[in-house]
């Protein structure tokens, strides 16, 4: 996971910069900037509908004494979103698009989910029942 993440880190912002100036040399540097700052404003703005929802919907299932897990998967696709939305780029744009909108971070959803499952089994995440103590 570690490996993973340090070439993201690495093949991201190269990628970035190749498409940057490509999108510079077809449409031109202003319009280039222009769509940059519109995809931050209209993310910023649809993160901030989303996580509003998200919180309303915890809000209501821990109100009816229920465990808002999917809710919580929800406002961390989200939160990673709005993000990544803020680095500026069309490709880290893209993904954060992604993990905005409901229908496309329900795979999102699914992948941390399966993560979350296989930590716990594996013994890095401990889940603890408060009423009994024990360990799952």
């Amino acid at each position: 996971m570690k490996k993973l993440l340090l070439l993201l880190l690495i093949i991201v912002p190269a990628a970035e910069i190749g498409v940057l100036l490509i999108s510079a040399n077809l449409i031109g540097i202003l319009w280039t900037l222009f769509f940059i700052i519109l995809t931050g404003i209209v993310g910023a703005a649809l993160a901030r509908r989303e996580g509003l929802q998200a919180i309303r919907k915890a809000q209501l299932k821990t109100s009816q004494g229920m465990v808002p897990g999917d809710e919580l998967l929800d406002g961390i696709c989200i939160l990673i979103g709005g993000a990544v939305l803020l680095t500026p780029g069309f490709i880290t744009d893209a993904a954060g698009f992604l993990l905005l909108l409901p229908p496309t971070r329900q795979a999102f959803k699914r992948v941390l989910r399966s993560v979350y499952e296989k930590m716990i089994q594996s013994g890095n995440v401990y889940v603890i029942n408060n009423q009994s103590g024990r360990r799952y």
